[in-house]
């Protein structure tokens, strides 16, 4: 693995640690990951990270989220939740209202065009998703997923 790393990234030295390898190999796989699921997305307009708000609505159903709880479920943290989902909305893909029983708390809820959306989009994504690593076979992802997990201390 280091020498193919080590070429990729042109680097002529060695890692200094077997940890600063895996976080660097981490790193360059999650980038060529996202450039990758950011070209399935770019056709619908959406950025990964509006595309993952809105995969968080749609699991959240008919209830809603506040932006903290959409915050607590996204996989890459945003720092200005409130801009991306005032975006979301001038697009017709959410709607927001003040909570009926604590009005200090702002319910963000998918739209039928969200979900629509996201139907065009499901099949796409899992063929990239297939495409990205589904030749690992189910064994292998199913050791990777363990591994992340105890990586994230889950």
């Amino acid at each position: 693995m280091t020498r193919r790393l080590q070429d990729e990234i042109k680097q002529t030295k060695p890692f200094r640690s077997l940890e600063e390898e895996v976080l660097l190999g981490l790193a360059r796989t999650a980038d060529a990951m996202a450039r990758a699921g950011e070209e399935v997305l770019k056709a619908s307009g959406l950025t990964a990270t509006q595309y993952n708000v809105l995969r968080i609505l749609r699991g959240a159903g008919t209830a809603g989220l506040s932006c903290g709880d959409v915050a607590g479920r996204m996989i890459t943290r945003d720092p200005d939740l409130t801009r991306l989902l005032d975006r979301l909305e001038g697009h017709g893909l959410v709607t927001r209202a003040r909570d009926g029983e604590d009005r200090r708390v702002v319910v963000t809820r998918i739209t039928r065009e969200g979900l629509s959306l996201l139907a065009e989009l499901d099949e796409p994504v899992q063929a990239q998703n297939r495409k990205a690593v589904g030749h690992l076979g189910e064994q292998k992802l199913r050791s990777l997923a363990q591994l992340l997990d105890e990586a994230r201390g889950t």
